[in-house]
């Protein structure tokens, strides 16, 4: 008898839906024989398959089993197709109902005594199960809040495959239905990041660095000494990010959800990322690749932060792939036979010693590194890699008066009204081009039009342009950071003291660095 049921595989964040045909008791001989391309993860299925059914008292006929996973140019990866291939078994060897099979997707990793453990991808699966029209999606019961995420569409979280054979057998009684009413949840869960910029005493012009970044959406270096607050200033910037938009929230979700990182029985994500991961990290691990393809800390980061911490000591390799991916905002990772592509519209936050010894620009402790030294110490970030980063602010330890005052400094809500007020402005102005949200977004032409400036500000700008000598690069992100700062003051020109503020965040590019002055 040949059974028809349905998986699914994920390429990128997207799915593609996998037709598994059973056929059991026709043909000579007895055995069981996998078909159409799968690795050897789906091919030991066999063994999972046989063994749960067997400890829950199910037969096992010695027959001829042909099982094809089609299309069968796709490589079809991983555990979860243990539970589509072993209900389409007992549907083709008459020991279940096979009259609703079809409208469902069923996926599943099953343990040896039969109970079903979670899978990756739930969400982009239960968006394609729907595109296609399926009736439902039944899965392990740990992912199926995330899949219950997607409306029209009848989700149902299983423990255990008896669950599921006595769901097709009619009665639908141990099967939990699972429903959320996704703009309701999301409105009711977004809440500001437990880090609050009040915490911070003192880095006044720190934390207006770090605000207009968030208002713009502008990468950001700090460059201080250690102790001077680098990594505490960017943990919150998060918190004076705009709240995730359902759509971002969907988006990034998904791509959580693909690589795994969701935890279970949760649904949403409804805070921006925050990924900060260590310098060791491989330039796969960042980018994402691999021998089967995951989404690497970039796509990870996609809609919030991604901080690198003490920036010289990544590998200048991991350093160097990031630069198109902070251009184009995706990473397309292509092999012989496929290619696929995952987005990084990410914030970049990045931090740095001045120097080896990390006292270069301490306003007291003596640098004891050579000029040479510290200009060798800066060459580990490449000049294209810093061309890309809006703002360069340096950072210094707060004094002991501000460290005791016991004022309490501006809340991150406050700050985040402000942030929000000039993402309006530019949503109203990016109307009519949906792929561009904020003024870092901006092209070379789009700078053109948006960022006039008086004559004044052309004299300003080409005299620091010589002075610093500054790249064309650098000219379009120094008009793109002084139009936030517009933004903020509610301004509809810039005005000339919006790009002399713009000027000074290029401490990089300043001669009076590495001894050069």
């Amino acid at each position: 008898m040949l059974i028809r049921t349905f998986g699914s595989a994920v390429y990128g964040v997207d799915a593609v839906t996998i037709t598994v045909e059973v056929n059991v008791g026709e043909g000579n001989g007895v055995g069981y024989f996998l078909v159409g391309l799968p690795d050897n993860a789906v091919k030991e299925s066999q063994h999972r398959i046989e063994t749960a059914l067997k400890n829950n008292h199910y037969k096992m006929p010695r027959q001829k089993v042909v099982i094809n996973m089609a299309p069968a140019d796709i490589r079809k990866e991983g555990s979860s197709y243990d539970a589509t291939i072993a209900i389409g078994y007992l549907a083709a060897s008459d020991q279940l109902n096979p009259d609703r099979i079809e409208k469902y997707i069923i996926m599943g990793e099953l343990s040896l005594d039969g109970y079903l453990k979670p899978i990756k991808g739930a969400l982009p699966i239960a968006i394609k199960a729907r595109e296609e029209g399926f009736e439902g999606f039944i899965l392990p019961k740990e992912n199926a809040k995330e899949a219950a995420i997607v409306n029209n569409l009848k989700v149902y979280g299983a423990t255990h495959i008896r669950e599921i054979i006595e769901f097709f057998n009619g009665d639908e009684t141990h099967l939990t239905r699972f429903e959320i009413d996704t703009r309701k949840e999301f409105e009711d869960s977004l809440a500001l990041n437990e880090e609050d910029f009040s915490d911070v005493r003192g880095q006044e012009n720190i934390k207006r660095a770090l605000e207009i970044a968030a208002a713009g959406g502008h990468n950001v270096i700090l460059i201080g000494p250690p102790g001077a607050g680098k990594t505490m200033l960017a943990k919150r910037l998060p918190s004076i990010l705009p709240p995730l938009s359902l759509h971002e929230a969907l988006e990034t979700t998904k791509i959580h959800s693909v690589a795994g990182r969701l935890k279970s029985n949760s649904s949403l994500l409804y805070s921006r990322p925050f990924r900060s991961p260590h310098h060791t990290i491989s330039d796969i691990a960042l980018v994402g690749g691999g021998n089967i393809p995951q989404p690497g800390e970039i796509s990870l980061a996609h809609n919030g932060v991604l901080f690198l911490d003490e920036l010289p000591e990544f590998k200048r390799t991991v350093l160097e792939v990031m630069r198109q991916p902070l251009e184009e905002r995706r990473v397309t990772i292509s092999r012989a036979k496929f290619s696929i592509e995952y987005p990084a519209s990410f914030m970049l936050v990045a931090s740095m010693n001045p120097c080896p010894c990390g006292y270069y620009n301490h306003p007291e402790k003596e640098c004891v590194c050579g000029s040479t030294v510290v200009q060798k110490y800066l060459s580990k970030v490449s000049g294209p890699l810093l061309d890309r980063i809006d703002i360069h602010i340096e950072v210094t330890p707060v004094n002991f008066d501000q460290l005791t005052d016991a004022r309490k400094a501006e809340k991150s809500e406050k700050i985040r009204e402000r942030v929000i007020k000039a993402r309006e402005v530019q949503s109203r102005r990016f109307a009519d081009n949906p792929s561009i949200y904020s003024n870092a977004q901006m092209s070379s032409t789009q700078v053109r039009t948006v960022c006039q400036i008086s004559n004044i500000g052309q004299t300003l700008l080409k005299t620091a342009m010589n002075k610093l000598q500054l790249s064309a690069r650098a000219y379009d992100r120094i008009l793109k950071v002084a139009r936030t700062i517009s933004d903020l003051a509610g301004s509809e020109e810039i005005k000339t003291e919006h790009l002399a503020e713009a000027i000074q965040y290029r401490s990089l590019d300043r001669e009076s660095w590495a001894g050069n002055g």
